[in-house]
């Protein structure tokens, strides 16, 4: 076994908490890169099902993939290469991000081969040096959109950024830039109904800057956006748990060695179990040492070298048989290592964590929407 539980009621308690923080500005629901791991189709029916404002993912395929499931919820990508399917795009309602004046020409031209306007949010890079037009050359960008939406080919529904989260000093000088950037909108004469900026964490660390709409990722997914503060603080569920069964285990005598490179050694006649779970799945290899896993209710870190296919637990003179559950991460307040002491082992963030579990892992939802 080999199971990835996703709970699907945990990730809509945590969208009812963070729209209840919002202060009545609209939620938009990001669930690229399958939902940070967690499922995109069955994360967007139960989100869609508490009546979402809007989807938010990277990418024209991933919102083609939610209209093919039946998501009627307005959807937002942000994120285009110079093939990206914008055809397709409006002939599916989907809303397109927009970062300079050839992207703007390109959906200018896929307008013209349809029967419906492109509705567009314009993206401006306030600091953090990705997606975005540059402050230099915005006033161009602006410009160019004034007269194809005078030609009736484009809708502006939006004006965005992105915080870096470097820092409240960093942070407020992007606020700030943005607060421009959108007077500059007003000063063209472009109309539009909605600003976004933050994300979870700059929703979470800064009220006053959620506009009109926040964009809630990992927050989603009852993980905290902070190193240093926990997701419980602000009200939130982890929903996933990887778990996995005990495949086999075998008694070994004292100084018997563990894995590759024999980074571990039995230091007495011991138990080992062997776990089917390796960097396949995604469990990083150089968690090896540091995470602990829980089995029958008791931790053991993972000494010998994690494989691509497996890890192996010394379990001393315990009673563990194949068979039984193996907790990789999970809901801490279950008493089970979490993705953050996972992400903690790997000098990483929990974010990756989730997001990069696959492999073999089987995904079981709990609470899906019929």
């Amino acid at each position: 076994m080999r199971d990835l539980i996703i709970d699907l009621d945990a990730i809509a308690a945590n969208y009812r908490t963070m729209r209840d923080r919002a202060g009545g500005a609209k939620v938009m629901a990001v669930v690229k890169a399958n939902a940070y791991g967690h499922g995109m189709i069955e994360v967007a029916l139960k989100l869609e099902a508490e009546k979402v404002d809007f989807f938010g993912v990277a990418d024209v395929d991933e919102a083609l993939e939610l209209r093919e499931y039946g998501i009627e919820t307005p959807i937002l990508a942000w994120l285009h290469d110079p093939n990206d399917r914008f055809v397709e795009a409006l002939d599916n309602d989907i809303d397109l991000g927009i970062a300079n004046v050839e992207q703007l020409q390109r959906v200018a031209d896929a307008a013209r081969l349809t029967d419906f306007k492109a509705r567009v949010h314009l993206k401006v890079d306030t600091g953090l040096s990705r997606n975005g037009s540059t402050m230099a050359d915005w006033p161009l960008l602006l410009a160019g959109t004034k007269d194809l939406v005078e030609q009736g080919l484009v809708e502006v529904i939006g004006v965005f950024s992105h915080l870096s989260s470097t820092g409240p000093t960093e942070d407020r000088a992007q606020i700030a830039k943005f607060d421009l950037a959108v007077q500059q909108v007003r000063d063209s004469g472009l109309d539009f109904e909605l600003r976004h900026l933050t994300a979870s964490d700059g929703s979470l660390s800064y009220p006053d800057a959620h506009y009109d709409m926040v964009r809630i990722g990992v927050a989603l997914y009852g993980l905290s956006p902070f190193a240093d503060h926990h997701s419980a603080e602000y009200g939130l569920r982890p929903a996933m748990t990887a778990r996995a069964s005990v495949t086999q285990v075998k008694r070994v005598e004292a100084g018997t060695g563990i894995s590759y490179g024999y980074l571990a050694h039995a230091d007495k006649d011991s138990t080992l179990a062997l776990v089917p779970v390796g960097y396949y799945e995604g469990l990083p290899r150089n968690a090896t040492g540091k995470h602990e896993v829980s089995i029958n209710g008791k931790r053991y870190k993972i000494e010998a070298r994690i494989a691509m296919d497996q890890f192996v637990i010394n379990v001393g003179d315990d009673e563990v048989i194949a068979g039984d559950e193996v907790i990789i991460f999970g809901d801490p307040s279950a008493g089970v290592p979490s993705a953050d002491d996972l992400a903690n082992a790997c000098e990483t963030i929990n974010y990756e964590i989730v997001t990069r579990m696959g492999g073999r892992f089987k995904r079981t939802y709990l609470g899906s929407v019929e």
